[in-house]
C-alpha cells in the first residue's frame, strides 16, 4: 500500500495524520513545485500547510530560498472563514462523496494551524463566492 492511500485511510477512519505522515507528502509537493519554478511556470497549489515547518518545506521549492527568511517565490494564501462555515462545507462535500476527511477531524486540523505574521501570508475572505475568491487569490499571487 502506498503512503498516500495509507494516509487517506487514516483520515477516512477519523485518525489525524502525524508529521511522519505529512512530511513525505509535503516533500513530494515541494519537488513538484521546484520543477515548475525552475521552468518559469506559475502554479497555484491547494493544500493545508498548517504549521510553519510545513510551509518551510514548501518554500524550499525555490532554489534561491534562504531558510527562515520567508522571502521567496513560493507564496501562501490563507483562505479565512469561520469554523462553522468550514464544518458545514466539509460535511456537504463528504455527503456528496467529494471529501475523504470526516468533519470530526476538523478541530484537530484547526488546532495545528499556526500563522506567524512575519511569514507574510496573504489572507483572503473565503466566505465569498468561490469564483470571486479565486480571482482575488490569482491577483495576489500571479504576476501581471
Amino acid at each position: 500500500m502506498n503512503r498516500g492511500s495509507k494516509c487517506g485511510d487514516k483520515m477516512k477512519n477519523g485518525i489525524p495524520l502525524t508529521d511522519e505522515d505529512r512530511i513525505p507528502w509535503l516533500e513530494t509537493l515541494r519537488d513538484a513545485l521546484r520543477v515548475s519554478l525552475v521552468n518559469g511556470e506559475t502554479v497555484i497549489l491547494g493544500c493545508s500547510a498548517l504549521k510553519k515547518h510545513y510551509r518551510e518545506i514548501l518554500r524550499c521549492a525555490d532554489p534561491n530560498y534562504i531558510p527562515g527568511s520567508y522571502v521567496c517565490d513560493v507564496k501562501f494564501v490563507m483562505l479565512s472563514v469561520g469554523t462553522e462555515v468550514l464544518a458545514a462545507r466539509l460535511e456537504k462535500r463528504a455527503a456528496e462523496g467529494k471529501h475523504f476527511m470526516p468533519a470530526r477531524l476538523l478541530q484537530s486540523q484547526l488546532e495545528l494551524l499556526h500563522i506567524d505574521e512575519c511569514e507574510g501570508i496573504y489572507k483572503v475572505d473565503a466566505s465569498l463566492d468561490p469564483q470571486e475568491t479565486l480571482k482575488i487569490v490569482q491577483a495576489l499571487v500571479m504576476p501581471s
